[in-house]
C-alpha cells in the first residue's frame, strides 16, 4: 500500500536527531563503524530522563508536529497488522517500550489540548465529560493515572471516570499489560438499569439468530434453542439479509411475538440490526414494534458518513428513544483505516473515540427518557466485535485476546456496558480451537456479553463467534450468572432446576417450543406437536442453519455429531477462500472482459486488501477501452469477482441463472445495461467503485444515474457458497468526482446461492434495490 509520507518517521530525521549525542563518541576514533539498518516501522533510539511525548516530538522536530506525535502514540501499542498499516507501528520492541515511557510521563491536559483530530464528534465527546472530574486529574501524568486505576476502588475509579476524554482512555491502556488490563476489568462494571447484564459476576448473552434466508422460521427456532440452553438475557439481536423495511419489520415482528407470548417484554428487548434510518421507519409504519435500535458507530465524522450517519442524525435518534430500551451500538478496531478514515493514528484511539460518542449519545438518551417523564434510566449499551474485519487488522489469536482487553478496559472507563462478540473471520489464523484459548484468557476481564449461536459458525455472516455450549462452560469455568430475571424464568421453563442444574429438558429446543406453544393456548397433544417441531427442524438444517441439541460429555460440549458438521464448514470455507477463478470459467462467461487487480497472488488478496480494490494497468486500459465502445449508451454495468469465495461464483447454477435472470428485470423495467460482463479476478468490492469511475466519470450528460453491479463471492463458513450483489447508481457527476463513490450509497443483496437466497429470486430484488437509487433508470 502506498502511504502518505505523514505517516512515517523518516529515518534521516532520526539520525540527524541522534547526531548532536553520538558525536562526542566518535572523536578520537580512526574508523567510523557501519550503522545498523535502521528496522522498519516508527524507530524511537532512546529518550531522555523525564521526558514526554511532546518533550521528544520537539527535539526532533523543533515545535510541535501532528504527524510525529501520532506516530509515537501508535508505537505504544502492543503490535497489531493494522497499525503498521497506518505507518505508526513500532519498529521493535525497544522503539515501543521507549514511546511507553514517553507516553507515561505525559500529563493528561497535555493530551485533551492535542486533540488527535478535531470535528463534530470531538466536540459532542467533550461536552459529555463531567468537568469537575475533568479538572482533578488534568495535572497527572498518565503514568499516575495507570497507577491509580490499579491500585484504587471501585468507587474512587467510578468519580473520576466521567472526566476522562477518549484519548487519554485510549492513551493510557497502552501503558498496560494484559495482566493489568484484566485487573482494571474485573474490578469496574457499568450494569444496566434495573438489571444484573454487565454488573460483578454476570456475563450475558445476545442470540445472534441470524438466517441466509431470513426466514422467520430460521430465526425464531434459533431463540428457542438459545432458551433451552439457558442462554439469551441482552438481546435478541437479528442480522438482516435484506435490509428493506418489510422484511426488517417480519423481523422485528416474530422476534416481539416470542417475549410477548413468554412475558418477558419488560426483561428482554429485542433489535433487527438493519440501519438505524430503516428501523425508525419500522417503527412509523408499526409502532411499538421495535425494540432497542441499533448502529454502527465509527470513530470519526468522516468514518461515520461511510456508515451514512453523522453527529447531528444520531442525536435526533437518541431524542426519540424515550422507552426503557434506547440505542445498542457496534464497534470493532480497524473499521476506521479500512474504510479509508484512519487520519493518521492507531486503532486503539479510534477505538476510544467511538466509546466517547457512545458515552456522548448515552447520555442524551437519558435525558430524552427524562424529558418525557420516565425516572427509570434507559437501556443504551455497546457490543465490540473484535475480529470481524480480517488479517490486515490483525492475524493472531494473541492479538485477539489484546484488542478484547483493550476495549473492556476503554469500554468501562467510558461508563458504558460493553459486551464482545470475539470472533474470527475465515480467512484469519484464528481457529476453532483457538477461539477456545482466546475466551480462556479474556472472560477473567468479565465483559458484559457475548454473542450466541447454535454452534460457533454464523450461517449467515459467515464467521467464527460463541455458541451457546461456549456460554455454558464460561458459566461453569468462572462461575458467571446470568441476569437474575432471566434466570427465573429459564427455571420456570423447566431447562434448569431450582439449583441451576441442568433438568432432562436442557438442550431440547423442542421442549421450549411446547411450552411456547402451550402459552399461546395450543392443547394439541403433545405428540402431534412434537412432530410438527421435528418437520420445522428438518426443514431449518436444510436451508443450513445448524441446531443445537443436547450434548456431549458435559453440558458445555457441542453434541458430537454437530461438532463434526461445524468442522466440515470450517474446512470447506478454507476450501472457498483459496480456491481461484479458473481460466476455464471465465472464458466461459458470456461476453465476459477478464480483468485483474493489483493482487500478486492469492496470499497477498487475503493479507493486503487494498490491493484487490484496484485494477491493474492492462485491465484499466481495458474499461477505458469498453468506455470509448459504448460512447455513453448504457446505464448498468455487470461486473464479477471471485471475492472471498470463488466457488460460489463458479459452482453450477449459481451466477448464470442470476444474469439471465437480472438482464431479463433489467430490460423488462426500462433500463439499458451492456451487453459485457466484466470478470475481474482478485477483487474486493471497492474495485467496482473505481471501475464506475473509469466508465462514467466525465460522460456529457452528469445528471444521468449510471449503474455499477457487481456479483462478488463472499462469506465463506457459513456452510453455502453465497455470492453477493453491490448495487452503485449514483449520477455521472457523483462518479466524477474521485473517491466518492462509497459504501455509503451502496446497496446490497446478500446470501445468494442454491442453497440459500435462490439466484432467480435475487435478480428482481436487485433491480427492485436498482429502483431506489435510480428509479426508471434515471
Amino acid at each position: 500500500m502506498d502511504l502518505d509520507p505523514r505517516f512515517l518517521l523518516h529515518r534521516r530525521a532520526v539520525l540527524t536527531a541522534m547526531v548532536g549525542g553520538a558525536t562526542a563518541s566518535l572523536l578520537g576514533c580512526r574508523r567510523k563503524p557501519e550503522p545498523s539498518p535502521i528496522p522498519e516501522g516508527v524507530y524511537i533510539p532512546d529518550v531522555k530522563s523525564g521526558e514526554d511525548v511532546f518533550g521528544y516530538v520537539q527535539r526532533l522536530r523543533g515545535a510541535f508536529d501532528d504527524a510525529l506525535y501520532k506516530q509515537v502514540l501508535g508505537a505504544a501499542n502492543a503490535f497489531k497488522e493494522g497499525d503498521a498499516l497506518v505507518g505508526v507501528a513500532a519498529a521493535d520492541a525497544m522503539s515501543r517500550e521507549n514511546a511507553r515511557t514517553l507516553l507515561a510521563n505525559t500529563r493528561v491536559s497535555d493530551v485533551r489540548h492535542h486533540p488527535l483530530h478535531e470535528d463534530a464528534l470531538h466536540a459532542l465527546s467533550l461536552e459529555a465529560e463531567d468537568p469537575r472530574a475533568t479538572a482533578e486529574t488534568a495535572p497527572w501524568t498518565l503514568g499516575r493515572l495507570k497507577q491509580f486505576l490499579l491500585e484504587s476502588d471501585e468507587a474512587a475509579i467510578q468519580a473520576i471516570s466521567p472526566g476522562l476524554g477518549s484519548d487519554t482512555i485510549g492513551c493510557v491502556v497502552k501503558l498496560m499489560s494484559d495482566a493489568e488490563l484484566i485487573a482494571l476489568g474485573r474490578k469496574v462494571f457499568n450494569p444496566l438499569p434495573g438489571s444484573n447484564v454487565g454488573a460483578r459476576g454476570y456475563m450475558g448473552a445476545r442470540i445472534q439468530p441470524n438466517s441466509p434466508t431470513d426466514n422467520v422460521d430460521d430465526i425464531r427456532w434459533q431463540v428457542f434453542d438459545g432458551f433451552s440452553y439457558a442462554v439469551g438475557d441482552v438481546v435478541l439481536g437479528c442480522n438482516p439479509v435484506s435490509s428493506t423495511p418489510e422484511s426488517v419489520a417480519a423481523i422485528e415482528s416474530a422476534l416481539q411475538e416470542i417475549l410477548v407470548t413468554f412475558g418477558l417484554v419488560d426483561v428482554l428487548p429485542h433489535c433487527v440490526l438493519s440501519h438505524i434510518d430503516v428501523q425508525a421507519e419500522v417503527e412509523r409504519r408499526q409502532p411499538g414494534t421495535t425494540g432497542v435500535w441499533f448502529q454502527s458507530i465509527a470513530g470519526s465524522d468522516s468514518a461515520n458518513a461511510t456508515f451514512d450517519i453523522s453527529v447531528e442524525k444520531m442525536l435526533a435518534y437518541a431524542d426519540e428513544r424515550t422507552g426503557p430500551y434506547g440505542l445498542y451500538f457496534e464497534t470493532g478496531q480497524g473499521a476506521d483505516f479500512t474504510n479509508g478514515h484512519g487520519h493518521g493514528y492507531d486503532m486503539v484511539l479510534h477505538e476510544s473515540r467511538k466509546y466517547g460518542f457512545a458515552r456522548a449519545l448515552s447520555q442524551r438518551v437519558a435525558r430524552a427518557r427524562r424529558e418525557a417523564g420516565h425516572e427509570a434510566q434507559p437501556w443504551v449499551h455497546l457490543n465490540d466485535v473484535a475480529g470481524f474485519i480480517g488479517p490486515e487488522v490483525f492475524r493472531t489469536r494473541e492479538q485477539l485476546v489484546r484488542c478484547c482487553l483493550e476495549d473492556i478496559a476503554m469500554g468501562k472507563l467510558h461508563g458504558l456496558t460493553i459486551g464482545l462478540d470475539v470472533c474470527s473471520t475465515l480467512h484469519m489464523d484464528v481457529s476453532l480451537d483457538d477461539l477456545d484459548w482466546c475466551i480462556e484468557r479474556i472472560m477473567p476481564a468479565n465483559p458484559a456479553y457475548l454473542m450466541a449461536l447454535p454452534t460457533k459458525n454464523d450461517p449467515m455472516l459467515g464467521y467464527l463467534t460463541t455458541g451457546f455450549q461456549d456460554h455454558v462452560r464460561v458459566r461453569e469455568r468462572f462461575g458467571y450468572k446470568v441476569d437474575d430475571r432471566m434466570w427465573a424464568f429459564f427455571q420456570r421453563l423447566g431447562v434448569i432446576d431450582a439449583a441451576g442444574r441442568p433438568t432432562a429438558h436442557f438442550g431440547d429446543p423442542v421442549w421450549v417450543y411446547l411450552r411456547y406453544l402451550r402459552a399461546k393456548g395450543d392443547v394439541r397433544p403433545e405428540a402431534t406437536i412434537r412432530a410438527e417441531a421435528e418437520r420445522q427442524l428438518t426443514e431449518i438444517r436444510a436451508r443450513g442453519v445448524p441446531m443445537a441439541r443436547g450434548y456431549g460429555a458435559n453440558p458445555w460440549d457441542l453434541e458430537p455429531a454437530l461438532d463434526a458438521e461445524m468442522r466440515r464448514v470450517y474446512a470447506d470455507s478454507k476450501k472457498s477462500l483459496w480456491t481461484e477463478l479458473t481460466p476455464a470459467f471465465i472464458s466461459a462467461v458470456p461476453a465476459g472482459v477478464p480483468l485483474v487487480s493489483k493482487s500478486q497472488d492469492r496470499t497477498e488478496y487475503i493479507l493486503h486488501p487494498e490491493t484487490g480494490e484496484q485494477l491493474d494497468a492492462a485491465s484499466l486500459e481495458a474499461v477505458l477501452a469498453l468506455r470509448a465502445r459504448h460512447e455513453g449508451r448504457y446505464d448498468v454495468q455487470l461486473m464479477v469477482s471471485d471475492g472471498l469465495n470463488a466457488l460460489a461464483i463458479m459452482d453450477e447454477g449459481q451466477l448464470a441463472p442470476y444474469l439471465e435472470a437480472l438482464r431479463a428485470a433489467l430490460s423488462a423495467a426500462g433500463y439499458q445495461p451492456a451487453p459485457e460482463h466484466l470478470v475481474l479476478t482478485a477483487g474486493r468490492v471497492r474495485a467496482g467503485y473505481r471501475v464506475g469511475e473509469a466508465l462514467y466519470a466525465g460522460l456529457a450528460d452528469g445528471a444521468r444515474h449510471r449503474a455499477l453491479i457487481h456479483v462478488i463471492g463472499e462469506r465463506p463458513g457459513t456452510g453455502h457458497h453465497t455470492f453477493s450483489a453491490y448495487i452503485t447508481a449514483p449520477t455521472g457527476d457523483v462518479w466524477s468526482q474521485p473517491g466518492k463513490v462509497d459504501h455509503n450509497i451502496t446497496r446490497v443483496v446478500s446470501g445468494v446461492a442454491t442453497t440459500a437466497y435462490a439466484p432467480t429470486l435475487a435478480a428482481p430484488e436487485t433491480v427492485r434495490l436498482l429502483q431506489q437509487l435510480a428509479p426508471r433508470g434515471g
